[in-house]
Parts: structure tokens; C-alpha cells; sequence
């Protein structure tokens, strides 16, 4: 980050300390934009020789040109400087960030965009600030399986003309391409989402990816007739005969569907998780809450430790998941409620309490009525799992108006090469 003339300019390959030549490419109105042309001073913590050079165009690894120790130093003074914005986290420790098992081929989830022609498809993301489609045949970050579906992909619509959505003059059948591998068994899911059934080109294409990748074990068709960007539409339609993946998080086994939420990285999903049972320091006797629970992975990993766990989402789906993933770890001690965080929690309050209350939401955080609802509760323990500093700092200085004092924050890298970082923070109720 650089200021010209009191604006904030926003640098793509640019590291603290370096003096660089820079490109604005685009001008908002409280920041600017601007890719690297040349460096002229270089940090020590370049990465000499990164493993990806698409950094001045691709949004996916903001830190692709910082050498690793580096990055996971900076992520923690990412988490300490939001903190650092309230009063009441001043005195908060934020430990070492804790790397993830693999800093490249991590990430076991896709979803691309497919522009271009039949005869010259593209398969990737976005370039920064456009709608252009950045080719990544060969990403660094996907796991190995996920780069030759899409080398299969491409060749299987070439070979199939199958016509490619164009958002302009909202024609054309494909429109994503998601890609999902479960690492144990080296197996894949391929979702191909389309604007319309294309029963025959849908058919073809999905038995030319199985026929050059025989690791796909599941395909699977979306129809999503809208015309924005969200992915997925409502309707969804099975290819082959198998429908699921099985997938592994430490010795957790996790049943997984097209839409099933799973953690892109397994390795570091299972450092979190153990992390937030070794925090939890359960004895056996505890009613635990998990809100925000999703297909159940923070649930299963402290159930052996716990009297009952109870898993809150809103997302109907998600509890189903989190249903049959108990079933197959043969946990009986759990179980999962559908349907508004704060009104579960009240009417769980009323039932019972709990000795600890497990938050993990999505990056916007928590509805601060949720958090009273927690409150309200009072729970010795809250362990708040999060991929946003900024909001997980903003809600803990609401739980600290609440009588929560936050012990320790715990930064783990789920994402490495990239700007995210996941957190997991201690708090304890203060005594009156």
C-alpha cells in the first residue's frame, strides 16, 4: 500500500519497503488501484523465484511474491492491527500465525468461470477490477487433480462445440466449471453449471472429462438461468450414478454433495479444529452449542470430548449434511437444528444454557442480536472462529460490552499466497 496526494493506493506485487514503479488502473473514491512495472529497491522478504508470475493481474495469491515466513508474519500483523482499533483488545495476544501443512496445491475446491468461444474456451477467474476471464490451466494453488479437469474440460468443449455463455447477450449453455477433489481417495467432483438441461452436450462432455480423468468419480449438472454472478441456480441434476464424495479431515470422514460447504484446505481445517478442542478443554460433561455448525466439521471434532453438541445453520441443506456426517462417524451425542441463530440460541438457553458456544460465521461476522443471544446465555467459554479480521475484531469488542474478555487469538493460515487469514480466538466470561 502507497498514498499519492492523500489518496490510499492499493499496489498488486508491491512489498512493504519497496521502491516501485507503479500503473494506477483504476480510481475510486476512497482508493486507487495500481499494478507493478518495475521494482526498484527490493524488500529481503521478496520470494526470489515465485511460483506464479499472473501476480500483476490474478487476485487469487495477493502474496505469491513474499517469501513464506514472511507471510505468516504479516497475516499476524494483519489480525493485531484490527485489534488494535478497539480499546478493549489492546491487551489482547495474538500468537504466531500457525502454517499451513502445504503452501501450494492446497486447495481441494474450484469454481471457474468459462468464457471465450467453443473452439477456444477460457477457464478461470476474473482479471482484477473486470469482467475479462484470467486463463489458469495451471493454477499453483489448486490441488494437481483439479488442473487436469480443466485441461479436460477445455478439450471435451472444443471436441463437443458446446456453446459458452456470453453474459452480454446472455446466449450460450456453459457458464462454471466447479471442480472438488477429496484427497484421501484422489477422487473428484465436477459440477458443470449451464443456463438451460443441454441433456446430450452435458452427457457428452461429462463422459470425455471421466474418459481423460479417470479420478472423477462424480459429475453432476446445474441449471442456473439467472443473469448474474452467483454460481449456482436452484435446479440440480445427477450425470453419473455416484452423487457424492467422501472426504477426510484428520479422522473425521465428511459426505460431500455439490453445494456441501468443506474447508478448501484439509490440512489447515484440521489444525482449527484441533485448536478449537484443545482451547475448548472439554471434560466429558459440557453441553456445547455450534453456531454457525455448517456440514458439522467443529462439531464432530469435539463431540468425543463433550456430554451433547448442537449444531446451529440456517441452511436446511447444511444440516443434512451435518446429519448424515454424524451417522458415518457413528456420533451419537449430536445433533443439528435448521433455522435463525439468535432464535435457536434463545430457545436452547431456555432448555439448558451451555458450558461453551462456538461461533464460526461467514465472513461479514455476526448480527450483533446474535451475539446478545449468546450473552444472554452466559457460557463460561466462547471460542469464535474467523476468516475476517476486521469483523471478528469488531464483535469481540461488542462481546467485551457483553462481560467476555478475549484471552488469546490464534491466527492459522488456511490460505496461503493469498491476503486471508483464519483466527481462532479464546473468550471467557468475566466474573462479577
Amino acid at each position: 500500500m502507497a498514498n499519492h496526494e492523500g489518496t490510499r493506493v492499493l499496489v498488486a506485487g508491491g512489498l512493504p519497503g519497496e521502491v516501485l514503479v507503479a500503473k494506477i488502473t483504476y480510481v475510486g473514491r476512497r482508493e486507487a488501484f495500481a499494478n507493478t512495472i518495475k521494482c526498484l529497491k527490493r524488500s529481503p522478504d521478496r520470494n526470489p523465484s515465485p511460483a506464479c508470475t499472473l501476480g500483476r493481474v490474478c487476485d487469487g495469491c495477493g502474496l505469491m511474491q513474499m517469501r513464506y515466513p514472511a507471510q505468516l508474519a504479516w497475516k499476524k500483523a494483519l489480525v493485531a492491527r484490527h485489534f488494535r482499533k478497539y480499546s478493549s483488545l489492546y491487551e489482547v495476544p495474538v500468537r504466531e500465525t500457525i502454517g499451513s501443512p502445504r503452501e501450494l496445491g492446497y486447495r481441494n475446491t474450484a469454481k471457474l468461470v468459462i468464457a471465450g468461444k467453443n473452439n477456444d474456451p477460457v477457464i478461470g477467474i476474473y482479471r482484477r477490477n473486470t469482467h475479462d476471464v484470467l486463463e489458469i490451466e495451471d493454477c499453483a494453488l489448486h490441488h494437481p487433480l483439479i488442473n487436469k479437469v480443466v485441461k479436460a474440460a477445455k478439450a471435451g468443449i472444443k471436441k463437443g462445440k458446446v456453446q459458452i455463455y456470453n453474459p452480454k447477450s446472455e446466449m450460450g449453455l456453459l457458464r462454471y466449471l466447479v471442480v472438488r477433489v477429496a484427497e484421501k481417495s484422489n477422487q473428484a467432483m465436477v459440477v458443470l453449471v449451464t443456463t438451460d438441461q443441454g441433456y446430450n452436450e452435458m452427457h457428452h462432455l461429462a463422459k470425455f472429462i471421466q474418459q481423460a480423468v479417470p479420478e472423477v468419480a462424480v459429475v453432476a449438472q446445474n441449471i442456473n438461468t439467472s443473469t448474474g454472478n452467483v454460481i449456482f441456480g436452484t435446479k440440480d441434476r445427477s450425470i453419473t450414478k455416484a452423487q457424492t464424495l467422501k472426504a477426510f479431515v484428520g479422522d473425521k470422514i465428511f459426505n460431500l454433495s455439490p453445494h456441501s460447504f468443506f474447508q478448501v484446505n484439509s490440512g489447515a481445517a484440521r489444525i482449527i479444529y484441533e485448536k478449537v478442542r484443545e482451547l475448548a478443554n472439554l471434560r466429558g460433561t459440557e453441553r456445547v452449542i455450534d453456531v454457525y455448525c455448517g456440514i458439522g466439521g467443529i462439531s464432530l471434532f469435539l463431540a468425543d470430548r463433550a456430554r451433547e453438541v448442537v449444531g446451529i445453520e440456517f441452511v436446511e441443506a447444511a444440516v443434512a449434511d451435518a446429519t448424515i456426517n454424524a451417522a458415518l462417524n457413528h456420533v451419537e451425542n449430536c445433533h443439528f437444528e435448521a433455522g435463525d441463530a439468535a432464535h435457536l440460541i434463545d430457545e436452547i438457553g431456555e432448555e439448558g444454557g451451555a458450558d461453551l458456544i462456538v461461533l464460526n460465521p461467514p465472513r461479514k461476522g455476526c448480527d450483533e442480536k446474535v451475539l446478545k443471544s449468546v450473552a444472554a446465555i452466559k457460557p463460561p467459554r466462547i471460542i469464535y472462529v474467523s476468516c475476517s479480521p476486521e469483523t471478528l475484531a469488531r464483535d469481540l469488542d461488542i462481546l467485551s460490552g457483553l462481560g467476555y474478555r478475549t484471552a488469546e487469538v490464534q491466527p492459522v493460515d488456511m490460505f496461503p499466497q493469498t491476503v486471508h487469514v483464519e483466527d481462532v480466538a479464546l473468550l471467557e466470561l468475566r466474573q462479577a
